[in-house]
């Protein structure tokens, strides 16, 4: 259900939102990220599946690893072009933040392909928000943006985003590297195209303030149809 509007900021890529039955992703505010701190702080890993190296870095404790991820939002929102963007959002279910979304685009004006990178509290792993806000994140990529395709990556064992790509119609498309706790892991890669996602396409999928957004990111309003 939508939750209410924060006032409107001028930088229009905070003001997009995205909201299913279940849930919403909202730009990333400096007030919504504050809002998830505690989330983060639930986040480190103890366990496999473990996760990618990254600013947020998962696998340590402490205000330092929540600064890092700030600083690693902060500094990808100012790092916008037509070549190469990432819209940060965080999920909240019932008004409360449980999450992170992002919709990733590069030379999006050339090629069309957006992919995704996602994460949630360990408190509501398993209950279906996965895809529930990848679906959201299609939505807006292929509804309100005119992608062409949609691209996902997980490490081979990470089952459940793995299960999430193939529920949602993405076919295999290969395999590639990457690190985790300094070593390198094998990553499955994921492919869907929009006939694909067309055939699974909702309706119950509202998008807000999506037109604003796209000169932002370099990109001419999608055809009807």
């Amino acid at each position: 259900m939508p939750t209410t509007a924060s006032p409107l900021s001028a930088y229009p890529p905070l003001n997009v939102r995205v909201h299913t039955p279940r849930l919403s992703l909202l730009g990333a505010t400096d007030e919504l990220l504050e809002r998830l701190v505690p989330v983060v702080r639930k986040g480190v890993a103890t366990g496999p599946p473990w996760p990618f190296d990254d600013p947020m870095s998962l696998y340590e404790d402490g205000p330092e690893r929540e600064w890092r991820w700030l600083r690693g939002i902060w500094s990808g929102r100012g790092r916008v072009s037509a070549g190469s963007w990432r819209l940060y959002f965080v999920v909240t279910v019932g008004g409360e933040p449980v999450g992170m979304q992002d919709l990733i685009g590069v030379d999006f004006g050339t090629f069309g392909t957006v992919t995704t990178f996602s994460w949630l509290s360990p408190d509501v792993r398993g209950s279906g928000l996965g895809k529930e806000m990848r679906q959201a994140a299609l939505h807006l990529a292929f509804e309100g943006m005119g992608a062409g395709e949609a691209g996902s990556d997980a490490f081979v064992d990470n089952h459940a985003s793995n299960r999430v790509s193939e529920a949602l119609g993405y076919v295999p498309n290969g395999v590639s590297w990457d690190t985790r706790r300094g070593e390198r892991a094998q990553i499955r890669c994921w492919r869907l195209t929009r006939e694909e996602w067309a055939k699974q396409r909702r309706d119950d999928i509202e998008l807000v303030a999506v037109a604003d957004c796209l000169p932002v990111l370099g990109i001419d309003p999608p055809l009807p149809g």
